[in-house]
């Protein structure tokens, strides 16, 4: 326990007092949710984004910085379901006066499948290892969720720029429709047969069952805690018996794992996937819709080998 240090520095950072401006102040917690923000407001608010590009929202430490920006925000947006849990506590440490929303709100949440992606023989310690899973933006049409769910959210704080928002918001639902439409033609120029790969953490369900695309994985839901080697004997054996050649590193964790796997295997590591983070904006993942193209370009590239 090492609360007593943050608080001191909570304490600190909340003592300089906020600048008045006109733009509402809005915190996302991690880089999709931000980016999200970002497409729908555009220039009307102040975003701040916690765990950025290439950052793991798993394990984000949120630094005194961050709490003065969630003290001071008008909205904090959320994904929810325990994928950034931390930010319930940062809300109340803050505290956060401004509204909260969450971006699964409304969407039901697919439990973690044992066996899904490996084994569930050990325990993650991890507080949706084995519970609902959170990562539904891999599904374009629950994106589309998010985005509409974050553009109430805007509006109830900013109803001034209310016609603005909703018209946004318009705009990248339509992208985000063609944007689903695009990555399922794509999925089928893969046979069905060769649609398995590897990947670094269970991340991919809404992926798999919106597109047709078996996901394994050494990790469950969580990156926080590392498989045993029962959990990677086992998967290395799968890959064997089910010949699959596509093993992909993420970009948010150690590819040593995955490389382990594509050594012991004879299969190889067909690239990397942008799952929990984008990239910086001047890599290949720096928004929503070019995260999910590169991932699909990738997972087809790689595919092909199976």
């Amino acid at each position: 326990m090492h609360r007593r240090p943050f608080l001191v520095g909570l304490t600190a950072a909340l003592a300089t007092p906020a600048l008045a401006q006109d733009k509402p102040r809005v915190v996302a917690t991690f880089s999709i949710l931000g980016d999200m923000v970002r497409e729908i407001a555009g220039d009307r608010v102040e975003l701040t984004t916690l765990a950025g590009p290439d950052a793991d929202a798993h394990v984000f430490k949120p630094t005194p910085a961050d709490a003065r920006a969630v003290a001071q925000a008008a909205l904090l947006v959320a994904n929810g379901g325990g994928f950034d849990s931390w930010a319930d506590k940062l809300a109340k440490a803050a505290p956060l006066r401004g509204r909260r929303i969450s971006a699964v709100q409304g969407i039901t949440l697919q439990k973690a499948q044992h066996g899904h992606g490996h084994s569930h023989g050990h325990s993650h310690g991890h507080s949706h290892a084995h519970g609902p899973d959170p990562h539904c933006w891999q599904d374009v049409s629950l994106a589309r969720r998010y985005a509409a769910t974050i553009a109430e959210g805007l509006r109830a704080v900013d109803a001034a720029g209310a016609a603005h928002y909703m018209q946004r918001l318009a705009a990248y639902d339509a992208r985000l429709v063609d944007l689903d439409a695009w990555v399922k033609r794509e999925i089928a120029t893969v046979p069905a047969d060769k649609r398995r790969v590897i990947a670094s953490h269970d991340a991919f369900a809404y992926f798999e069952r919106a597109y047709g695309v078996k996901f394994h994985a050494p990790r469950g839901l969580s990156t926080e805690a590392e498989p045993t080697a029962k959990d990677v004997a086992a998967l290395i054996r799968l890959v064997r018996d089910q010949k699959i050649k596509a093993l992909f590193v993420e970009n948010m964790t150690n590819p040593a794992l995955v490389e382990q796997i594509a050594r012991e295997s004879g299969g190889r590591v067909g690239g990397k996937l942008f799952s929990d983070a984008l990239s910086p904006p001047s890599g290949p993942a720096g928004t929503y819709d070019a995260m999910m193209r590169h991932n699909v370009k990738t997972l087809v590239a790689g595919m092909a080998a199976n």
